[in-house]
């Protein structure tokens, strides 16, 4: 009996031993092997130029301007209210059937593809408030579709202070608002900062909300005062680059040359993601 539970204790070991070494490898193929394609795309004038068939440069260089713009765009709507919203649902509203039926909002709008908020942010935003194609339109997009990763994130996170730091802190004659600014926020520091940097790397990484609300455009400004107008304009980031690059001009080179910087966007995003939790963990020493 024994030595049959053991056998099938093995297979079962070998399985899930085979299984885990099946996606590292295909993982790491697939990056390999876009890395590979991608780094000899990488120079200076790939990353600091714009494409041009007149001075025939190749570059991403408007592209990734347009990608911080959707990146601080977002995020500055997005936050603010996102932390306030879970401050309120978490700290203030009492719990019943009003805050479930909220809670299971934010999490079916977690889950609704990213094309639908594309098509939302193109009616809504762009027809009805009369923005058009601009970064402004695709930032106010993304900005609800991060909205409930950065509410969810900061609840729990929330969530995870004991009790008895409230109820000390008002045992000591501390206010709501108080308690909520000097103890729960820096206490939940970690999870905050996780949800915004994921936060930013699916704005990075997204493409198909955009391609309905910013537009391809790629050019780069040339005064400060278009720097603030450029908002009102339409932008490409690089992901929708990486996309007409592969599709409409067949130019796989520079699709593997972006998706290899934004390989290695999304692998700082990680490593600021864990040195940042860690910096403001305050339930370590």
């Amino acid at each position: 009996m024994h030595n049959k539970v053991r056998i099938t204790d093995s297979i079962l070991y070998g399985i899930i031993y085979l299984c885990a070494a099946f996606s590292v490898l295909l993982l790491v193929g697939m990056l390999f092997y876009v890395c590979i394609r991608g780094i000899g795309a990488i120079n200076w004038s790939f990353l600091t130029s714009v494409t041009s068939s007149l001075k025939g440069t190749v570059g991403i260089a408007g592209n990734i301007l347009n990608t911080l713009y959707i990146i601080v765009l977002s995020m500055l709507v997005s936050l603010p209210v996102g932390i306030g919203a879970a401050i309120y649902l978490n700290e203030y509203a009492k719990p019943g059937k009003l805050v479930n039926a909220i809670e299971f909002a934010i999490e079916t709008l977690a889950g609704i593809p990213s094309i639908i908020y594309g098509l939302f942010g193109m009616m809504f935003f762009g027809q009805t408030l009369k923005m058009g194609y601009s970064l402004l339109t695709g930032s106010f997009t993304l900005s609800l579709m991060i909205l409930p990763l950065i509410v969810r994130n900061t609840q729990e996170s929330l969530k995870t202070v004991p009790d008895s730091y409230r109820q000390g802190a008002i045992g000591l004659g501390a206010g709501k608002w108080y308690m909520i600014r000097t103890i729960l926020i820096p206490c939940s520091l970690p999870g905050i900062i996780t949800g915004v940097i994921l936060s930013v790397g699916r704005i990075v990484g997204e493409s198909a909300a955009l391609l309905f609300t910013a537009g391809s455009a790629k050019i780069l400004p040339k005064s400060i005062k278009g720097f603030f107008s450029k908002i009102f304009h339409s932008g490409g980031t690089m992901t929708i680059q990486l996309y007409l690059s592969a599709t409409a001009d067949g130019d796989f080179q520079t699709a593997f040359g972006i998706a290899f910087v934004l390989i290695v966007i999304v692998f700082g995003i990680n490593i600021l993601t864990k040195v940042l939790a860690k910096k403001f963990d305050n339930t370590k020493g």
